[in-house]
C-alpha cells in the first residue's frame, strides 16, 4: 500500500521560554519507526533579547539544538533553517531523501514596526521534493482582536515580498503545495470570555468555529482563496497561565482563541480548488488538477506542555503524486517518484570496512550534473545532525576523476554504522548518499599533537578560544585533498571550569619550517585571552551563499545583526583542524 510522502508539522509560540527537557511527544507516537518522511517545526516568540540574540548569532540556539538532538536519534537530518529574531523555521528529513530535496532556499519578511522589526512577520523554506515544488511558511501575525485587517495586510505583504530564485516557483503561491502555519493570532469574535469558556468546558467547540476570525475571513478575503484547514477538534490553545492548564486569570483576562494554526494550499490549475466544507466531506483531501493529492491524517494540540502561554499544535499530512515510476533507495519507502528524480550521483563502496584499503569510494555522476572544485565526499556517523556534522571528508574535484580515498588518519576510530554522502557546492546540498555500512575497529594511528611546531627548544603553545566549525574550502589547508575528523557539538568535550573558552593550539615560530612530528622537549607557554584572538563564529548553514573563504563575522557585526533581527549567514574555511558540525540560518 502506498502511504504517500508523510510530513509532520509542529507550530508553537514558546513565549521566550527555556526549552523543556524533552519534546519527543511533539513528533507523535511513531517518531522512531520511520513512517514520517519530514518533520517541520515553526516556533514563535523565542527569546530575542539583545544578549541572547548575540549568543545565538555566534552559536546555535537551544531550541534548534534540542530539536536536532531529538530527531537525529531517529535518523532525521536538518535540511533548512531560517530565523528572524523570535521566529524560527526548521526542516528535517530522513537522510535517504536528501538527494531528492533540491533547490533549497529560505526567505524572511519583517512586518513589525512597519517592516523594520522582525518580532512579527514570516520565515519560509522552499525546495523541490522529488521534482515537486513545496513551500513551508511560518508566520507570526499581529495580536489583538481589533487587528484583523492588519493581519491580512501583513500576510499579503509576506506573500508579495518573498521571492525565490529559479523559474519553477518564484513566489510562495507558485509552489505545488504550500503549508502555512504559526501564531496567526486570529481570535473569536462577538462572544465574551464567559461564553467562550462555557463552550470549551461543555465541549461545544463548533459554536466557536462560526465566530473564528480565520474561518470568517476565508469566505471574504481573496488572499486566503484555496487555503484549507482541518476541523478544530481541540480546545483553543491561547491564552494560559504559564505552568498550568488554566486559561488566563490575570487582570487582562485574555479570551481563549485558536491563535496557533496549520493550513495548506494547492496551486491553482484549470480545475477549481475545493471549498473548505467540501474538502472536509471528502476526508480532508485536496487535489491539484488530479495529479497531486494532500491528505491530512491528524490535527491536534499538545496540552501537556506548560512552559508557555500557548500550547503546541501539530498536524500530519501525506502527499501523493501521479505515479510515473516507482524508484527508491530502499524497498521500504513506498512513495512514487517521477522519472526525473534519479540521484545525480551514485556512490560505489565496500559494504564493510575492516582495513584501510576498503576506504576507497567510486562515484558516477549524471550527464546533467555540473561538478565543482569544492564538491566533497564525507563519512557520516548514522544519527548525524546536518550535512556538516561529518566524521571526515575528502575533496571530489572535477579534475581528480571519479574516485576518492580516505587516508588512514581520516578513518573513524569507533566501530559502528556510517554512511557516505556526496556534497555539491553548486547546489548547496547532499546529492548522493549510501545505505548504512559497517566500519569495524581499524588499527589505531598515532596522530601528531603539534603538527605545525618544529623547534624543540623554543616552540610556543598558545591557549586560544575554541576554534569555530569549519566548512570545507579548497586551497586553504596545507593538504587540501582531505579533512580530518570533525565532531558534532553534541559530542564535543567540555573544557575544565578554570579554562572555559580556552583550548590548546600550536603556534609555529616565524621563519622556521613546519614539521608534522610531535615536539619532544619542554615547551614554553603563554596565555592569550579570547580578546587577543577572537574565535570565529560558528557558521550558519545557508543555501544562498556557498562556502567561501574569509566569510567570518566579527563580534560587532554579529551584535548589529542581532539588534536588527538578522541571523547573518557566515562561512569560514578550514585550517586543517577538527570541525564541529554547524547549524544556523538555513540549508544544506
Amino acid at each position: 500500500m502506498d502511504h504517500g510522502f508523510r510530513v509532520h508539522i509542529v507550530t508553537w509560540n514558546v513565549g521566550s521560554a527555556v526549552p523543556p527537557d524533552d519534546v519527543t511527544s511533539l513528533f507523535g507516537p511513531h517518531a522512531g519507526d520511520g513512517s514520517t518522511d519530514m518533520f517541520i517545526i515553526g516556533l514563535q516568540e523565542m527569546n530575542s533579547m539583545i544578549n541572547k540574540r548575540l549568543k545565538d548569532a555566534l552559536f546555535h540556539d537551544q531550541w534548534s539544538e534540542l530539536c536536532m538532538d531529538t530527531l537525529s536519534r531517529f535518523g532525521y537530518v536538518l535540511v533548512a533553517s531560517q530565523r528572524m529574531q523570535g521566529v524560527l523555521l526548521l526542516v528535517f528529513s530522513k537522510f535517504c531523501h536528501l538527494p531528492f530535496l533540491r533547490g533549497v532556499q529560505t526567505e524572511k519578511t519583517r512586518t513589525g514596526l512597519g517592516g523594520y522589526w522582525g518580532n512579527k512577520g514570516g520565515v519560509s523554506a522552499r525546495m523541490t521534493m522529488f521534482g515537486h515544488p513545496v513551500c513551508f511558511l511560518n508566520c507570526h501575525l499581529p495580536a489583538h482582536m481589533r487587528n484583523l485587517e492588519q493581519r491580512m495586510e501583513d500576510f499579503e505583504s509576506i506573500l508579495q515580498q518573498q521571492q525565490f530564485d529559479g523559474a519553477t516557483a518564484s513566489g510562495v503561491l507558485d509552489h505545488d503545495v504550500v503549508f502555512w502555519f504559526g501564531d496567526l493570532n486570529f481570535r473569536i469574535e462577538n462572544y465574551d470570555i464567559h461564553v467562550v469558556k462555557s463552550a470549551i468546558d461543555s465541549n461545544k467547540l463548533p459554536l466557536l468555529w462560526e465566530r473564528d476570525q480565520l474561518n470568517i475571513a476565508k469566505n471574504s478575503e481573496s488572499i486566503l482563496d484555496g487555503f484549507l484547514e482541518g476541523p478544530l477538534k481541540f480546545p483553543p490553545t491561547y491564552k494560559f497561565d504559564v505552568g498550568t492548564h488554566t486559561y488566563d486569570t490575570s487582570s487582562k483576562k485574555r479570551k481563549p482563541a485558536w491563535t496557533d494554526r496549520i493550513l495548506w494550499r494547492l496551486r491553482c490549475t484549470g480545475s477549481p480548488v475545493p471549498t473548505h466544507n467540501a474538502a472536509l466531506q471528502r476526508g480532508l483531501t485536496s487535489w491539484l488538477g488530479g495529479a497531486t493529492k494532500v491528505v491530512q491524517h491528524s490535527y491536534r494540540s499538545h496540552m501537556g506542555y506548560t512552559c508557555s502561554d500557548h500550547k503546541p499544535v501539530s498536524a500530519v499530512f501525506s502527499l501523493h503524486v501521479s505515479p510515473t515510476s516507482l524508484i527508491s533507495l530502499r524497498n521500504d519507502l513506498p512513495f512514487h517518484l517521477s522519472l526525473l528524480d534519479l540521484p545525480l550521483v551514485t556512490l560505489e563502496y565496500e559494504k564493510e570496512w575492516t582495513k584501510v584499503s576498503d576506504a576507497t569510494v567510486r562515484f558516477t555522476v549524471r550527464s546533467n550534473f555540473q561538478r565543482s572544485s569544492w564538491d566533497w565526499v564525507a563519512i557520516y556517523k548514522v544519527g548525524f545532525k546536518h550535512h556538516k556534522d561529518y566524521v571526515a571528508y575528502v575533496w571530489a574535484k572535477a579534475d581528480h576523476g571519479s574516485q576518492v580515498t580516505f587516508t588512514e588518519e581520516d578513518l573513524p576510530r569507533d566501530a559502528g554504522e556510517y554512511i557516505l554522502g556526496f556534497y555539491s557546492n553548486n547546489m548547496n546540498t547532499i546529492i548522493g548518499v549510501t545505505l548504512p555500512f559497517q566500519v569495524r575497529t581499524l588499527p589505531a594511528v598515532f596522530l601528531p599533537v603539534f603538527s605545525d611546531v618544529s623547534s624543540e627548544d623554543d616552540s610556543t603553545l598558545v591557549l586560544l578560544a575554541p576554534a569555530s566549525s569549519r566548512s570545507p574550502s579548497p586551497g586553504k589547508s596545507k593538504h587540501h585533498h582531505r579533512h580530518r575528523r570533525s565532531r558534532s557539538p553534541a559530542h564535543s568535550n567540555t573544557p575544565m571550569p578554570s579554562l572555559q573558552g580556552l583550548s590548546l593550539h600550536p603556534r609555529p615560530l616565524e621563519g622556521l619550517p613546519s614539521s608534522r612530528s610531535p615536539c619532544s622537549a619542554a615547551k614554553k607557554e603563554r596565555l592569550v585571552s579570547p580578546q587577543d584572538t577572537l574565535p570565529s563564529p560558528i557558521s550558519p548553514l545557508t543555501p544562498r551563499s556557498p562556502v567561501s573563504p574569509g566569510g567570518g563575522v566579527s563580534a560587532p557585526e554579529a551584535l548589529i545583526a542581532a539588534i536588527l533581527g538578522e541571523h547573518r549567514p557566515t562561512q569560514v574555511t578550514p585550517t586543517g583542524g577538527r570541525s564541529p558540525g554547524k547549524t544556523g540560518e538555513t540549508s544544506l
